[in-house]
Parts: C-alpha cells; structure tokens; sequence
C-alpha cells in the first residue's frame, strides 16, 4: 500500500509540473507576457510603477487593433444591400483608418475614398467605412488594403465600376529608417468603368480633393 501510494504522489507530481509548464507557457506566449518579455529586452523594469498595467493595457489595444482578423465580410455588411433607384456615382471621402505596417508593426493612417458606380445595389453609407477598418485593422500593406477594399465592394454589390483611393502616413518611414516625417503614399484601385473611363477617373478624384465640406460647413450647415 505505501508503494502504492508514493507511486500515486509521483503522478500527481508530474502532473501538477506539466500543468505549471502548460500555464507558464501560456502566459509567455500571451500578448501580455510578451509584452513584459519586450520591456525586459529594452533593458526596463517591468515592475516600475507606470510599467506594472502596461502588459495587459498593450494586450487589449492589439486585440482592438487586429480585431479585423475575426470579421467577415458577411457580418460587416450586416443587411445594408438595398436595391439601387439610379445609377449616378456614389463617393464616400475622408474614411479615416489606422493601421499597422507587416514589416515593422509600427503604425500607418490616413484617409480612403471610395467611389461606385451601382449596378443593381447600393450599400448603406456607413458600411465603407467598417469595410476599410475590417481590412485596416490587420498587419498590413497599404497596397493591399486598397486592393482588399475594391474587391470587397465587388463581392458585395457587383457595381458597374468601384474605385479606391488611400493616403496614407507611414510611421515606419518617420520616427525610423530615412525619417521622413513630410512623405505620404497614395495608393489606388479601380474596376470596371472607372478603370476604362479616363473621364470618370478623374471626374473621382476632382471629388475627393475637393473643398465641398469645408465650404458647407463655413455657412454653418454642419
């Protein structure tokens, strides 16, 4: 009976180190417990007063940051296809976005336009803009962001032509590298009409360098 029991300790043992192996692990590989892996790495301690709550603060910033993983196209869209009653072109400007840079994970923003011309549906207004944050918040290249957009709105609406355009900041190009804290990069797409009518291409971009806001808001409309 007692080598029976030593034995039984012995397991239980085991199981309680693979246990704390597992837990460990787990913390260690959290974004929490990288992130204290990373403060100890610059050579800071991550037992300072203003550093303690930094670990699960950088954890649920990336979580908002990278939430686009966990959405679909489905669910952004939510029901807002309505049937379209004209065929005029639709432009939606100044979207603001924050992103992050896959090569660097600093940060990029700026603004995407977009702009349709509807086939048979239309998109409620509010749905470009938690399109661009679907792709925007990832590790991303403003490139494919841009590209993502325009494909995204295909899927969704089969329009008779879409255009995107992104300007973007890029904080990997300011605070490191060249530091060049003046530079911003335009990046485009265009489908159908807009990519074989010069005419409407720039019918677009007039659109969205244009001052029409800031004119109504001066009357006091806004």
């Amino acid at each position: 009976m007692q080598a029976t029991s030593n034995h039984s300790d012995e397991v239980e043992q085991v199981r309680d180190g693979a246990s704390s192996t597992t837990e460990e692990t787990t913390k260690n590989s959290s974004i929490a417990g990288i992130t204290q892996q990373l403060i100890e790495a610059i050579g800071e301690d991550p037992n300072r007063e203003g550093l303690l709550k930094t670990p699960a603060r950088a954890e649920k910033a990336w979580q908002h940051i990278t939430s686009g993983y966990q959405l679909t196209l489905e669910e952004v869209a939510n029901d807002a296809v309505f049937e379209a009653e004209g065929s005029e072109m639709i432009v939606v400007k100044d979207i603001e976005f924050y992103s992050m840079c896959e090569h660097h994970m600093l940060p990029f923003f700026g603004k995407a336009h977009v702009g349709y011309i509807p086939g048979k549906k239309i998109l409620g207004l509010s749905k470009f803009a938690r399109i661009t944050d679907m792709f925007a918040r990832r590790l991303q290249v403003q490139e494919r962001i841009t590209t993502q957009i325009v494909e995204a709105i295909e899927e969704l609406l089969a329009p008779a032509g879409v255009i995107v355009v992104l300007e973007g900041v890029h904080l990997c190009m300011a605070m490191r590298g060249v530091e060049k804290q003046l530079s911003s990069t335009s990046t485009s797409a265009a489908r159908g009409v807009f990519r074989d009518n010069p005419h409407l291409r720039a019918e677009f971009l007039a659109n969205i360098h244009s001052n029409a806001y800031n004119s109504v808001a001066k009357k006091g409309l806004f």
